[in-house]
């Protein structure tokens, strides 16, 4: 499964994930949608298409949500040990960026979690001037998942993304300060180096032992 990487600083990283990674040629994913919605679904390189899948699934809730039980063991396990690696290379905040995160259940382990609001209306017009698509196919996705006020009422940080995009700037870069503060003592003992600091206590305190006992 892929992911794009977006390193800002050396202590803090983006993981930008898509579902459509999920489904990249001759992975696990895409043998599975292939076998549950046949070969016409594919381009004539092998690859998924998309746009056609998407317009399968975000019509037919039952599909749509058939399509996520059959995604979610991918999209749970890749970001994972995605996160596990970058933790093992010392950044100190990684941010996630995914779509379904309420859905998906991640956010029980992500914190804070961040959501950029939108008005239902611009967040329509906006979807169908960036995949040039009609009303009801914009309609259709924005209806398969969860209300944006409702996710503005889990949400830890709230970024309004229905001004220009100096406005969405300046929120970011504020967002971007309070993330990256210095640790809390809890947040420090999930940090990697909280961890070494309990490993190498671990280890002092058995060697100890060892030397006691022998």
């Amino acid at each position: 499964m892929g992911f794009l990487l977006l390193t800002l600083t050396s202590s803090l990283v983006f993981v930008i994930y898509s579902k459509s990674f999920s489904c990249d040629k001759g992975s696990g994913g895409w043998k599975k949608v292939v076998a549950a919605f046949g070969e016409e679904i594919l381009l004539e390189n092998g690859e998924v298409n998309r746009p056609m899948l998407g317009q399968i699934v975000f019509s037919d809730p039952d599909k749509r949500q058939f399509l996520d039980r059959l995604l979610a063991p991918h999209i749970s396990s890749g970001i994972f040990w995605e996160v596990v690696k970058l933790w093992l290379k010392g950044y100190k905040v990684i941010v996630l960026d995914v779509p379904l995160l309420f859905e998906a259940k991640i956010d029980k382990f992500t914190k804070p979690i961040i959501v950029v609001w939108i008005d239902p209306e611009t967040q329509k017009k906006r979807l169908m001037g960036r995949d040039k698509s009609n009303e009801e196919d914009a309609g259709n996705r924005i209806n398969a998942q969860m209300p944006l006020d409702v996710k503005r009422n889990k949400a830890d940080i709230v970024i309004d993304n229905t001004g220009s995009l100096d406005d969405l700037k300046e929120q970011f870069q504020k967002v971007l300060i309070e993330v990256s503060k210095p640790l809390t003592g809890t947040q420090f003992w999930h940090s990697r180096n909280g961890a070494l600091v309990i490993l190498a206590s671990l280890t002092s305190g058995l060697v100890l032992c060892i030397k006691a006992l022998s």
